[in-house]
């Protein structure tokens, strides 16, 4: 049911074109996945997603174990039913959410925390991790580990990646669905020997896919792109390589020149709610007052909804107004962008050119940063 085909390779760079097929659809990568945190994403329904050319999504465990619970979900016929989104879905294992709340006390075992609303104490490990996920129904699913925050010594590092290991043996122990590809999480903070050491040690487990984890706390970009050039070496060329919570273009973009084939963020929609749009030539900030009589597209080179139908000045009204349009425009243009963005690394791997791609987009996108708007 689960097949990951490595379709090209570019020429000078690391970058791989690849398609992963599920049982809900066929992915090809590189791709990003809009967030769905809830099991929605916020501010525009599932079909404004698919028209901007979503093939999959992410949600999160950790949040739909607290509100509504994986009993219910199950019951009404696994998460893609329940949200009706038909395309593959992707959750997330809650370690990253978990091990980023306060007062959390983590045992070998697994994490205690409090419940955010009724404050009842509740445990996660990786028992729990794959039955909520195998009650949730999603196609890929994800290894419960622990996230290293940053900064963090080699110690306590190279015992917390034992922990993983562990929890990773226990994760494939209790998984019970042979419909869902189980994807390990590569830690070891910033140290390239304990990337190295957890990626050997996972990818003898032959999992599906790989995922490198623990980045996006903090460490920068530079330090983002040590991690991956360490790490995807070590992951098998013939399964797909998720790079989590990294969401910036050129964040993405690097990424891809080191291997990586997924991406998730809620940065799109995020960024979208507070008016800051992306655009070929960089962001651009709606609710400014240079867009009041601005009647050109967001980006005259995007052709999603937004774009084709209503002007900057529109949207700087909505967003003065105070209206709620203006995030679900805003929202459908920023996923689009991130969408365009990945099919052109597609084609450029295909025909050899990803570093030539990934220059020119960066200088396009660097524009406004110059002082131009």
């Amino acid at each position: 049911m689960f097949r990951y085909e490595l379709l090209a390779k570019d020429k000078k760079t690391a970058a791989r074109r690849g398609r992963l097929n599920t049982p809900h659809g066929i992915i090809e990568t590189p791709i990003f996945m809009p967030v769905g945190t809830a099991g929605a994403l916020k501010a525009v329904t599932p079909a404004q997603v698919e028209e901007a050319g979503a093939q999959i999504i992410l949600s999160n465990t950790y949040h739909l174990h607290l509100q509504p619970g994986e009993a219910l979900i199950e019951k009404a016929g696994g998460l893609h039913t329940f949200m009706n989104w038909s395309r593959p879905i992707l959750t997330d294992s809650g370690g990253f959410q978990v091990f980023s709340l306060p007062n959390k006390r983590i045992t070998e075992e697994g994490v205690y925390f409090q419940h955010e609303v009724t404050r009842q104490e509740i445990f996660l490990g990786p028992r729990e991790a794959m039955k909520i996920q195998n009650d949730l129904g999603a196609d890929i699913i994800m290894a419960f580990d622990e996230c290293i925050p940053y900064p963090s010594s080699h110690d306590y590092a190279t015992k917390s990646i034992r922990k993983t290991l562990r929890w990773a043996e226990q994760c494939l122990k209790h998984h019970g669905r042979n419909d869902q590809a189980l994807f390990g999480i590569v830690q070891g903070s910033t140290y390239a020997d304990l990337r190295r050491q957890c990626a050997e040690a996972l990818t003898e487990m032959d999992l599906p896919g790989y995922a490198i984890g623990g980045v996006s706390v903090g460490e920068g970009l530079d330090l983002l792109k040590k991690v991956v050039a360490d790490t995807a070496p070590y992951l098998p060329e013939h399964k797909p390589r998720y790079l989590m919570g990294v969401g910036l273009p050129e964040d993405i973009l690097e990424s891809i020149e080191r291997g990586m084939d997924m991406f998730d963020c809620v940065i799109p929609t995020r960024y979208a709610r507070s008016a800051t749009l992306f655009t070929s030539h960089g962001k651009i900030r709606l609710t400014n007052r240079r867009y009041r009589r601005d009647f050109y597209p967001v980006d005259p080179a995007c052709d999603c909804y937004c774009c084709k139908n209503f002007s900057r000045a529109y949207l700087h009204h909505l967003f003065r107004a105070n209206e709620v349009l203006s995030a679900t425009l805003s929202a459908i243009h920023n996923i689009r962008f991130y969408l365009n963005m990945m099919a052109g690394a597609r084609a450029a791997i295909e025909q050899g050119t990803f570093s030539e791609y990934k220059a020119e987009f960066l200088e396009n996108y660097s524009f406004l940063d110059k002082g131009n708007s």
